[in-house]
């Protein structure tokens, strides 16, 4: 077919064989038929990030990158969202682009679950307080380096929504008791349990799924939030026009 001058190469008739062309970038038409890239599929991946690891698939610096902890995997993904050098934990990766604009578009309803140590141990009422303050919730959780049931810095779990690690660390610091280890263990339906650090694993189409439905359920939140807003707008200029038209 080739040397019969019946193949193209983005409009150039091909006669070498042997010639190299990529069908996810080149036009080819072989006999007068156009040969299309082979559908891409789709990845969802759970990984648990060891400590300082970089959470992208590339660093300039040289440090060691989520690419690391992924040998094997032939597709390429990339990591929604971040989770810091420092802190270990869940990192949801894929090459499915549409999802993953979908949860950052919505990354403020996406609830993701910490267990932070910090210096020293926290009582009820200052997990209270501070979870008020920061706009999360914290309860204590089984210590695991505790012997005899005491600890020296104790863990807690900590629930968030939208980016409030940083205001959680300067509460604690203001309360002399600056984290010192930061794991995230959950991410929306995702857990990193039963993962091993620096292992992954294939999410099934019905994680999926749930993850793609909570992403979508954060949208429908933003648009009662913007239709509660509105009503409310509405009814207070209706009140002050009511107060404008009263008789002085």
């Amino acid at each position: 077919m080739i040397l019969s001058g019946q193949v193209l190469v983005n409009g150039v008739v091909v006669r070498e064989l042997g010639t190299k062309a990529d069908p996810a970038t080149d036009k080819i038409v072989a006999a007068g038929r156009t040969v299309g890239a082979v559908a891409q599929r789709n990845i969802y991946l759970a990984l648990h990030k060891p400590p300082e690891v970089v959470s992208a698939m590339a660093d300039p610096e040289g440090r060691k990158n989520l690419r690391n902890c992924l040998r094997g995997l032939p597709e390429r993904v990339f990591p929604v969202g971040n989770l810091e050098y420092a802190a270990s934990g869940l990192v949801f990766l894929t090459n499915d682009g549409d999802l993953a604009a979908e949860m950052l578009k919505n990354w403020a309803h996406i609830e993701q679950v910490y267990h932070v140590k910090v210096k020293g141990m926290l009582t009820l009422a200052d997990l209270d307080r501070i979870g008020k303050e920061a706009g999360l919730k914290m309860k204590t959780v089984r210590q695991p380096d505790a012997t005899r049931g005491r600890a020296a810095n104790f863990w807690y779990e900590v629930r968030m929504r939208d980016s409030k690690k940083d205001e959680l660390r300067r509460l604690l610091m203001k309360e002399m008791h600056p984290v010192e280890k930061l794991m995230r263990i959950g991410l929306g339906t995702l857990s990193v349990e039963g993962l091993p650090r620096g292992r992954y694993r294939l999410l099934g189409p019905k994680e999926v799924g749930a993850l793609r439905r909570e992403a979508v359920a954060g949208k429908k939140e933003d648009r009662l939030e913007a239709s509660k807003r509105i009503a409310t707008h509405r009814k207070r200029s209706s009140l002050r026009r009511r107060e404008g038209k009263a008789p002085g």
